[in-house]
């Protein structure tokens, strides 16, 4: 018993004479390092035992499930793993040096750049931010790292996956390093007190599905081609500890503030919470960045200030489908086939592909038999893809099938066309036109309809060509905040409609709350087709101030059974302070825009005067508003569906991710003339067509159908010319030395593919 009492009381003993001019020794740091090392492995087996038990239960809590989708796996949990042994080890420094000497050293003050280097080197930091060689053989000019390293050959981590968020504004710590915004309850800001967001989520969000006011111009599937690109370019994972490191309280039964412990109070008279000194919603901080926050050894950006892992790359490359790490990558690969991506083996879709299941046997989306009240029906593990939240919902579920799909047509086509080709190069090749059409679909299709005509014109004009000054890293607020706008357009009710584009008879439309983790419904009801059509087919909700966000993802996201569902608006603002993003004012002043000082000026920018006074009545001052909450509450900018804030913010970061990266697709030498030429004609019309049963589809499927944008049969919407494609080999050379054309191939010459439109236009269209 006496070891354990030992690291409690802590074995890093100071020495007694220490002046701020000496240094600590290699040998009272390596003991701190242990003694952190062993504080971070008990947290971490603990907590995966433990939540592996509760997702294993028969009734999974929201929370739990929640904890789940966002735990760091592979690389990204030995970075978050490496973080918590350099933050927990100069933790104990400051501690001990503070208790002997009572006074406030700089732990890295009272160690030499050589311990801080050795520490490094212990904890696994400098690994994580070491340059990782570039080397020649690894076709860099021709293919995509899966983890986006040496996309920029003089900074090779830039855009990298698990390395941290960049900043446009510092962080703003309530203790100016890491402790979230509001943190200490009596702090103020501006001279007024941060409110709970529970309670601006009661007294601004709240709607009913009554007061749904459905989007005249945009689809569905605009919200959820959203979050299907979010999910390609920021996953910020929760740190794996579900007890605080310091002083072992459990997260989920106190509602103590102690990293990694971040609760969110619920305020007095909730409408539907208990309340209470001893109720919250249980909470988790992001992970921080090596070197960040608390262990003050930085490795790159602002000194001493905590940052938040991105776990996935920076660039548009389709890693929700392929991966932002090459162990997962090569996991969901069918590595005995000719390129193609792994597929269930189980269960299909009208004899389409469905994704593989995931191997991880837990509960959480085995909930068939409690929805159909069926004890014998047939339950299924979640599916697994490149990103792991491809089961949060089904809608999102089918987005992630229709793109496995179309990798494995693509490379089956591309075989047929290069028979000499190998399994490598076919899911090389394949991987690079499909991360072409992210590119093509977000600036081309999507962005136009959220940021508006002025944000494109200035921001997203002509491509200026590549440029390696130009930092393409997701910034923390367009992850955290401004990306998260599509919130406020998702409607309580997935539609699901037969091939008339009415309701599905069979399997009719289902309560989102009722479609989160339920990859059964997609097996067992029908396949995707139906969910297909419910996105091109119905409209978006139209984000009104007076209607915001709907109960299904404010009052029951991830609900199952227990009543202590999430609140999606409540999580975004605390995820918001966690991260220490600075407040409205402060970035409208990034964006050029006015920075309103009282309630009048407040209500001009947002042309409504009583949410204005509902905003200061519990902010105090506009300086104060929650960015997230701020960007949202804004009249939309002319054509888009965000106010300027965000038009400003979101059209930033695809400037510069466009700009920043070498392999975009228009860069000249990634793809040929003929390729470039080819790939500008991609649809996601062509998309669907060519991976479901659905046999029309709308022209633009963000666009409702109507009459500007009527319904198409899929034999008349143009297909991919994939004759660019075709390699010349040449094995046996004429006389005169060059290589004999290739005798045409029906299949792929552009004469053969039929136009977007053949013959009249109006014969072709379906009626709405």
């Amino acid at each position: 018993m006496l070891f354990p009492v030992f690291f409690m009381l802590g074995i890093c003993l100071v020495p007694a004479h220490l002046t701020p001019t000496e240094h600590l020794g290699s040998s009272f740091l390596q003991q701190c390092f242990e003694e952190a090392k062993k504080i971070v492995d008990d947290a971490y087996t603990y907590s995966r035992a433990e939540s592996l038990r509760r997702v294993r239960k028969d009734v999974v809590s929201p929370h739990d499930a929640l904890r789940l989708l966002k735990q760091p796996r592979g690389e990204t949990r030995t970075a978050v793993r490496a973080a918590d042994y350099m933050a927990q080890t100069l933790h104990l420094v400051q501690q001990r040096v503070h208790r002997i000497h009572k006074r406030s050293l700089n732990a890295t003050d009272l160690l030499s750049g050589e311990d801080l280097e050795k520490l490094a080197m212990l904890t696994g930091c400098a690994t994580q931010v070491r340059p990782p060689p570039c080397s020649s053989t690894q076709n860099l000019d021709k293919y995509r790292t899966i983890t986006g390293v040496c996309n920029n050959r003089m900074k090779p981590r830039l855009g990298a996956s698990n390395t941290p968020f960049t900043r446009w504004l510092p962080a703003e710590y309530d203790d100016g390093i890491s402790e979230p915004r509001g943190w200490q309850p009596n702090r103020t800001f501006n001279n007024f007190i941060l409110p709970l967001v529970r309670q601006v989520s009661n007294n601004i969000l709240s709607t009913t599905d009554a007061g749904v006011v459905n989007d005249t111009e945009f689809s569905l599937m605009v919200t959820f081609f959203g979050q299907w690109n979010d999910h390609d370019l920021t996953f910020t994972p929760f740190s794996p500890s579900i007890r605080s490191f310091s002083n072992g309280i459990n997260c989920d039964e106190s509602c103590e503030r102690t990293e990694p412990c971040i609760p969110i109070e619920i305020p007095p008279g909730d409408p539907r919470l208990p309340t209470g000194p001893d109720s919250c919603i249980p909470s988790f901080r992001s992970a921080p960045a090596c070197g960040t926050g608390f262990s003050a050894y930085n490795f790159g950006g602002e000194p001493v200030k905590r940052e938040q892992i991105n776990a996935l790359t920076a660039f548009l490359d389709l890693s929700q489908v392929y991966g932002s790490e090459p162990k997962l990558a090569l996991s969901l690969r069918d590595l005995n086939s000719d390129g193609l991506m792994r597929v269930n083996d189980r269960f299909t879709d009208n004899g389409r592909e469905l994704l593989p299941f995931h191997p991880l046997q837990v509960n959480m989306c085995a909930t068939r038999k409690r929805v159909t009240n069926d004890p014998n029906a047939t339950e299924v593990p979640c599916f697994i893809g490149g990103d792991t939240r491809v089961d949060e919902n089904i809608a999102l579920t089918s987005m992630h099938t229709m793109f496995l799909r179309e990798h494995n047509r693509l490379a089956r086509a591309l075989k047929r066309l290069n028979p000499q080709w190998d399994s490598e190069t076919i899911y090389q090749e394949t991987r690079k036109i499909m991360g072409a059409y992210a590119e093509v679909f977000i600036i081309r299709d999507y962005l136009p309809h959220i940021v508006g005509d002025d944000a494109m014109r200035r921001l997203l004009g002509r491509y200026p060509g590549y440029n390696s000054n130009v930092d393409p890293r997701i910034s923390n607020v367009f992850a955290t905040a401004a990306y998260r706008f599509a919130h406020l357009a998702i409607q309580p009710v997935l539609g699901r409609l037969g091939p008339d584009y009415t309701q599905d008879r069979q399997f009719p439309s289902v309560p989102l709350f009722k479609a989160f983790f339920t990859p059964w419904r997609i097996i067992f009801e029908g396949g995707i087709d139906s969910l297909v059509r419910g996105l091109v087919g119905g409209p978006a909700k139209l984000n009104t101030q007076d209607h915001m966000m709907v109960d299904a993802i404010r009052e029951r996201l991830f609900q199952f059974v227990q009543h202590l569902a999430l609140d999606l608006g409540s999580l975004n603002m605390q995820r918001s302070r966690d991260h220490g993003i600075p407040g409205y004012n402060a970035w409208r002043k990034f964006c050029n825009l006015s920075e309103p000082r009282n309630q009048a000026e407040l209500a001009r920018v947002l042309n409504n005067t009583d949410l204005a006074r509902r905003l200061l009545r519990l902010y105090g001052t506009p300086a104060n508003i929650d960015v997230w909450l701020g960007g949202v509450a804004e009249p939309f900018v002319r054509g888009g569906r965000v106010g300027p804030l965000f038009a400003c913010i979101i059209a930033t970061q695809f400037q510069r991710i466009r700009q920043g990266d070498r392999l975009w697709y228009e860069n000249p030498g990634v793809f040929s003339a003929r390729q470039r030429a080819a790939l500008s004609t991609a649809t996601m019309s062509r998309l669907i067509c060519d991976n479901t049963g659905i046999t029309s589809v709308p022209r633009d499927v963000f666009s409702v159908i109507s009459r500007r944008n009527r319904l198409v049969r899929c034999n008349n919407v143009r297909r991919l010319n994939l004759a660019p494609w075709r390699e010349r080999r040449c094995t046996d050379f004429l006389e005169n030395g060059s290589c004999p054309d290739l005798p045409p191939d029906p299949e792929f010459e552009e004469e053969h593919i039929l136009n977007e439109f053949s013959g009249d236009e109006m014969d072709n269209e379906l009626p709405v």
